[in-house]
């Protein structure tokens, strides 16, 4: 360890103290003292050299930041950077502005305890389960990138979520959607094409909004499910990765019936123009309306799509496929309806042992 003492400016000294440490790692510790003698900043250093040797450097406390601080490096450096889906960003602003900065914005997020979780989940008791969920998921992934990128050594609370049962998925029989689609021709061509592109295609209403002419193969007579809109911005689907979906008759029928090259989306304003999310839920709505269903809303048709097939006994993995769900558990919620969950699966067991037992007498 080596000491040197120099001028630093008029009147003042630097103290400049160099070592290794165990590891053979060069560490330096420098101070300017201000207004005072060279003999006098000798034996400050000397005094510092003495108190290195037996306790070691100090070691500077991080300035943890309070979690609204530390809120839009999460948004820039976690959903952003990764890229997110603009709307799943949009539900991460969302949430910290109106659920977890109020509740905890002036808190440092190595303060926040299990009793301010849990005074969280009080508050939001007139939210849906999922919704409080969600708020809370936000909240644990915020945490833990705190601790990924060093800001804090430990996560400093458990962030458990609330527990909550999956929804049965509103959807049409046959009849009912049939009733859709008459009435969705009697508007207009486009308003066919939306209810058919959500059930007969299962396409979610930001892939119907971004569907151009050149994702339809009228020859293969399939689909390309490449790209999705939210709000003007065009990204990939939910997921990220594209799908093909077979053509069906009518959706073939309504889709040429609107063909205009001189419009590259497929679904459009009378005026060429691309149609918002609103527009889609218009047109979807008044249809429903029309038909004298109670049930209404754009996304219903994308459950449809999956309940008919069901239905009809196609495997849970080709619906999977078809709809672009990335966990099979998603599709099987609407496995329920197959042939298969109705009692044939077990009537089949019921005649294997009949069987068996017959086998059994034969043989005595």
């Amino acid at each position: 360890m080596s000491v040197r003492i120099v001028r630093y400016g008029q009147s003042d000294w630097e103290v400049d103290i160099r070592w290794r440490s165990h590891g053979g790692r060069r560490q330096r510790d420098r101070k300017v003292l201000r207004g005072t003698s060279k003999s006098a900043a000798h034996r400050w250093g000397q005094a510092r050299e003495r108190d290195l040797l037996i306790n070691g450097p100090t070691v500077k406390s991080k300035e943890v930041p309070t979690l609204e601080a530390f809120a839009s490096r999460f948004i820039e450096d976690y959903a952003v950077a990764n890229r997110q889906k603009p709307s799943g960003i949009a539900a991460k602003r969302t949430i910290l502005n109106q659920h977890l900065l109020p509740a905890l914005g002036g808190r440092k997020l190595d303060a926040i305890t299990d009793a301010d979780v849990q005074r969280l989940k009080g508050q939001l008791t007139h939210l849906q389960p999922k919704t409080v969920s969600n708020i809370l998921s936000v909240l644990k992934k915020l945490l833990d990138m705190g601790v990924e990128w060093g800001v804090i050594s430990t996560p400093p609370c458990r962030v458990r979520l609330v527990k909550f049962a999956v929804a049965e998925c509103a959807s049409y029989d046959f009849r009912e959607f049939d009733d859709l689609v008459k009435a969705a021709g009697a508007i207009d061509g486009v308003t066919l094409a939306l209810v058919l592109l959500g059930g007969e295609a299962g396409l979610r209403c930001g892939e119907m909004m971004a569907l151009e002419w050149s994702d339809v193969n009228f020859t293969a007579r399939k689909l390309c499910v490449q790209r999705s809109e939210w709000k003007g911005e065009v990204t990939t689907p939910k997921g990220g990765r594209l799908r093909y979906v077979d053509i069906s008759e009518r959706l073939m029928t309504a889709l040429k019936a609107i063909r205009n090259l001189k419009s590259r989306r497929v679904v459009r304003t009378n005026a060429g123009q691309p149609l918002t999310q609103q527009m889609v839920r218009k047109r979807v709505m008044a249809a429903a309306t029309r038909a004298g269903l109670a049930k209404k809303g754009v996304h219903i048709l994308r459950h449809t799509f999956c309940s008919h097939l069901a239905m009809l006994g196609v495997p849970a993995i080709t619906i999977q496929r078809l709809a672009g769900h990335q966990n099979l558990l998603t599709t099987q919620r609407y496995m329920h309806v197959s042939p298969a969950a109705s009692g044939q699966a077990i009537h089949a067991l019921d005649q294997r042992v009949a069987g068996a037992r017959g086998g059994i007498g034969e043989t005595a």
